[in-house]
């Protein structure tokens, strides 16, 4: 987790990265999320507590969720989990989330956990990474190939 944030969408966000990926894109900028057995264990409930809490703060204008692969099936439960919670609390809250999967392939696949955080997501950036296409200079996206889609806006 991290706080004012000022990379990873627009205004000052909270980030918040999920352990593990299926994708292993090619010049991904955190492979050492890549691994689901990696990086630091964490209890859910505190996790939300300290969004909330950094979260009341004026001047954060969102909550940006990445990986890893926030909606591998490993971590989609928590992702939604997270994402209700936080809706409860801040219902204005923007949240955006950075996913290698295409919003095609997520709205073929009947999960209800993913049926859920399209519904209430605002933002999607989505699409693996193509190293090929890169392009520094979009914002909010890495290469050419990934959308950055506008849900409730």
């Amino acid at each position: 987790m991290q706080f004012c944030d000022i990379a990873n969408g627009p205004g000052i966000r909270v980030s918040l990265w999920m352990q593990g990926c299926p994708f292993h894109c090619p010049g991904c900028q955190n492979p050492e999320t890549w691994n689901f057995e990696g990086g630091q264990e964490v209890d859910l409930i505190n996790v939300i507590v300290a969004i909330i809490q950094e979260l009341s703060k004026s001047y954060y204008s969102g909550l940006s969720i990445l990986g890893g692969e926030p909606l591998a099936p490993q971590n989609r439960a928590d992702v939604a989990t997270i994402i209700e919670v936080i809706k409860e609390v801040y219902p204005d809250i923007k949240i955006w989330l950075w996913t290698g999967y295409t919003i095609e392939e997520l709205r073929n696949m009947q999960d209800l956990h993913i049926d859920y955080i399209l519904n209430t997501l605002n933002v999607i950036v989505d699409g693996p990474y193509i190293e090929a296409e890169r392009d520094l200079s979009l914002p909010h996206a890495g290469s050419r190939n990934q959308r950055v889609i506008h849900l409730t806006e």
